[in-house]
């Protein structure tokens, strides 16, 4: 016998097992509580399980029955979406809503790029995008705010299936008067060179701590001097003089105060980072989110890809 629940209490139990709290659910699905109540309560009166096992503190968490049966919703759920995107002629003509992050640094300067040519090819998608910090991308794309997220690869990513970009090596960042810098056209050189001079920190989660390592690899304790959270705010330090930085993603020497900054390479075996789209691994992307990650990729990858 078939059993009597609906897609919108499945979506809605999907959303309450991955926020562990109907209230936030609710939220996020633009619904109020007692909607998402009356759901939950209606589905496991259907199937005769008790899918949640429910806390003091209204929070709720998954049964041992809850949790299988997560994993055959979410499989029922994408099949269901690639439906309806079939009976919608989305093979021909994208259309509907993205939401993608975006680590903040890679914003100003790819994101634009990436957006006006999406719109072009795909005028009716509407993307909307969340400019965040490495760590809060990742609870993004965990929580289900984006449907992926523009980073790169850093701090925990096992949890979730990505889509590379491309592959980025760190550089030290000097200002134009630098004596390294050489007219523009700089040498390669070892960190330890610049290990007696004050370092500009950019201090973003997992960001940090990756430069924290290269400098344990090369055997240097780093003179912090100033430690700031806003990309442009080091570079415009180090634009002026106040000293170098390390920096991954290479861009337009020119900085907000009209200073302007020069990439030194690196000559230490350092470990590069990936630039890639990044999606929780449970997930299949949406066609939408699919054209957006190989469009992604033809305007930053490498050359030649």
């Amino acid at each position: 016998m078939a059993l009597d629940f609906t897609l919108v209490q499945l979506r809605y139990f999907q959303e309450v097992a991955r926020r562990e709290n109907m209230t936030m659910a609710a939220k996020h699905l633009n619904v109020t509580q007692s909607a998402i109540s009356t759901a939950m309560a209606q589905l496991e009166r259907t199937i005769g399980l008790d899918l949640f096992i429910r806390q003091r503190n209204r929070s709720v968490v998954l049964s041992p029955a809850g949790k299988r049966f997560l994993a055959e919703v979410t499989g029922f759920l994408e099949a269901s979406d690639a439906l309806g995107e079939a009976a919608q002629g989305l093979s021909r003509s994208l259309s509907g809503r993205l939401t993608v992050g975006v680590f903040s640094p890679i914003a100003p300067t790819r994101l634009p790029l990436i957006h006006d040519e999406f719109e072009k090819r795909y005028p009716e998608v509407r993307v909307n995008y969340l400019e965040a910090d490495l760590e809060e991308l990742q609870r993004a794309v965990t929580a289900g705010d984006c449907d992926l997220a523009l980073t790169y690869t850093l701090g925990p990513t096992d949890r979730f299936d990505s889509f590379l970009i491309d592959v980025v090596e760190p550089h030290a960042l000097v200002s134009r008067d630098h004596p390294l810098a050489r007219g523009g056209k700089p040498k390669p050189v070892h960190l330890r060179e610049l290990a007696d001079e004050d370092y500009i920190q950019l201090d973003l989660p997992f960001t940090r701590q990756y430069y924290d390592e290269l400098f344990r690899i090369a055997g240097v304790v780093p003179k912090i001097r100033h430690s700031f959270s806003g990309y442009e705010t080091v570079r415009s330090f180090v634009a002026m003089g106040h000293g170098y930085s390390l920096l991954s993603q290479s861009v337009s020497s020119g900085t907000y105060i009209g200073s302007r900054t020069v990439d030194v390479p690196l000559l230490d075996d350092f470990p590069n980072i990936d630039s890639a789209l990044i999606w929780p691994k449970e997930l299949r992307l949406s066609r939408r989110a699919r054209a957006f990650c190989e469009l992604a990729r033809d305007i930053l990858g490498p050359p030649g890809e």
